[in-house]
């Protein structure tokens, strides 16, 4: 899902470099929500794995 978010924010800086105004703001948007959507999974994962007790791998 991060994979995702830096796809469309390079989407965003070259159309932003390119001149197209409204595909940059589009995929900038886009790029911010699938980035918090990977925050709160993130933060719910860690949550999650504090209240089973384990250990990650090491």
């Amino acid at each position: 899902m991060l994979g995702w978010a830096l796809t469309f924010l390079l989407v965003a800086i070259i159309a932003g470099v390119l001149g197209f105004g409204g595909v940059a703001a589009v995929s900038a948007e886009i790029a911010q929500i699938i980035f918090v959507i990977f925050l709160v999974l993130f933060l719910i994962a860690i949550v999650a794995n504090a209240f089973r007790g384990r250990r990650p791998p090491t």
